[in-house]
């Protein structure tokens, strides 16, 4: 092993090239600050490589595959539609290749320095950085930890050539007969809902109530039905997965559902029941970054941990596993190290599920916001009454909007219908802004689109809705 024979000294060092890492790095640099990012896989991180991505390339394949099989409601048919996954393969990998080059350049644009290898902390102001064949020492003034997450592995399903994690799942090289996925979470509904508009047929099982557990019960319960008028979807809830055995060509699952014992054969098994964050093997104990039981790192609300010059961001500090989450909070990290008064305020920060329908979710719920004895208006706008959602033949769903009773002021919303992802920013800026419901129902939003859905419904929350009859 080559050794680093001096210490190279940096202002920030930021460990993780993900969509936290990699934001951090170059919001540093901007703020003038000599920045290294220490990366031990590839550039973007999970997110562009083995996750949000890839997946999203994969479920549009998806998508666009049974939109050509079924649109006889529009007049048009098509016979003998195929499926080239390598194709789609191609297509998928290729995105990521453009993306993660993307991030490559903005890093070499802002003269940030990337250094591959893994991190290890010697004390509050030194790591070390190791590969397969040199290590070298760098003191830094501050860091950034943004080593993010991994698929938490459950008893009895050891991930293999058959017991698939998100990123075997991507990497699939055919379209299976069979998959079950244990856990109908956002990332086992997304990539079941994927493979089962290409054909596979798909069981979930999933030990909660319902699919899709962090969103209201009125939204999961659309996308349910739809994975069952799909014909090819099975879904067990309150069920518990028990073991796999292993053949030379697939699955045997085992798992109990309403008090019965059960066993399914297929190709592959999916699991998806959530993530762990990478804080181990790090050397935090040694310089005192305190830890929660989970293994999360403590931080405060300018995302320094206990170490006052360390901080900590994305995946490994607690809330949601989100990419848009990690990248806000490594803004707000670099902002704080160069002396700025940056906060985290997760009230704006959505939540979105590229289901069928896609889901989305801002701000307080209804729920949340009478557990909290906020009072109040909650009112929805259903697509089927929007004429560029019947145009696209995508009827399904609604929009809500949450204000407080008091004064009007947005503070929440939900969507479960086509481009929800798209429509949940709107939402998000009028709770940044503290805008009213009066507010964004007397914005001109153009006609036919979708984005009038969220005047109508701040028409409803106000009382003087068009479209629908009060």
């Amino acid at each position: 092993m080559v050794v680093g024979d001096f210490p190279i000294e940096v202002d920030t060092l930021v460990i993780g090239a993900g969509p936290g890492g990699y934001v951090a790095a170059i919001r540093a640099a901007q703020l003038g600050q000599k920045v290294t990012v220490v990366e031990k896989a590839t550039l973007g991180g999970v997110c562009l490589n083995v996750g949000c991505i890839p997946s999203k390339a994969l479920i549009t394949a998806g998508h666009r595959f049974e939109t050509a099989k079924h649109s006889e409601d529009m007049g048009i048919k098509a016979e003998n539609v195929t499926v080239d996954f390598s194709k789609v393969q191609e297509f998928k990998n290729g995105v990521v290749k453009k993306l993660t080059g993307g991030v490559a350049g903005l890093l070499k644009g802002n003269k940030v320095d990337v250094v591959t290898g893994e991190a290890y902390f010697v004390d509050s102001n030194t790591v070390r950085v190791m590969d397969e064949n040199s290590a070298q020492t760098y003191k830094f003034n501050n860091a950034i930890i943004a080593t993010g997450s991994r698929p938490i592995e459950i008893p009895g399903f050891k991930f293999s050539k058959r017991v698939l994690d998100s990123t075997g799942a991507l990497a699939l090289q055919e379209v299976p007969k069979k998959m079950v996925v244990i856990g109908a979470g956002y990332i086992g509904t997304e990539l079941g809902t994927a493979y089962a508009n290409f054909g596979t047929e798909v069981t979930f099982i999933e030990a909660g109530d319902e699919i899709l557990a962090g969103f209201e019960k009125q939204m999961s319960a659309i996308v349910k039905r739809n994975l069952k008028k799909k014909g090819n979807v099975e879904i067990y809830t309150k069920a518990m997965a028990k073991g796999v055995e292993e053949t030379e060509n697939g699955v045997h699952v085992t798992f109990e559902a309403g008090g019965e014992t059960k066993t399914i054969e297929a190709d592959y098994v999916l699991v998806t029941v959530g993530r762990r964050p990478n804080t181990d093997e790090m050397g935090l104990e040694q310089v005192g970054v305190k830890l929660t039981e989970r293994g999360l790192i403590e931080i405060d609300k300018q995302c320094r941990t206990s170490v006052s010059n360390i901080y900590a961001i994305g995946d490994i500090v607690a809330g949601p596993p989100l990419a848009h989450k990690a990248s806000y909070e490594g803004k707000i990290a670099a902002e704080a190290i160069s002396g700025h008064p940056a906060e985290i305020d997760y009230l704006g920060i959505p939540a979105v599920v590229f289901a069928e329908p896609e889901l989305a979710s801002v701000g307080y719920t209804e729920a949340q916001a009478k557990a909290e004895g906020i009072e109040v208006i909650a009112a929805k706008f259903p697509f089927a009454a929007n004429g560029r959602a019947l145009a696209l033949n995508e009827s399904d769903g609604f929009l809500k909007l949450v204000a407080r009773k008091e004064d009007g002021v947005l503070i929440g919303g939900q969507i479960a219908g086509a481009n929800a992802s798209d429509m949940i920013a709107e939402i998000g800026l009028a709770i940044e802004a503290g805008m009213t419901a009066e507010d964004v129902a007397m914005t001109i939003h153009a006609h036919p689109t979708l984005g009038e859905i969220t005047m109508e419904a701040a028409e409803v929350v106000i009382g003087s809705p068009i479209h629908i009859v009060k």
